[in-house]
């Protein structure tokens, strides 16, 4: 059996873990179109 795994304390994230809204780009057209759109209206 492998030993576990340190954790990391040099301030480097895992990219799983890591907030959606941190990796991608939040000015992209597709990003904007999305926050633009009335979604409850459109689950309805």
């Amino acid at each position: 059996m492998s030993k576990p795994r340190e954790k990391r304390e040099t301030g480097e994230q895992d990219l799983f873990r890591s907030r959606l809204d941190q990796i991608i780009n939040m000015k992209h057209e597709l990003v904007r179109l999305a926050q633009a759109i009335d979604w409850p209206v459109l689950e309805e």
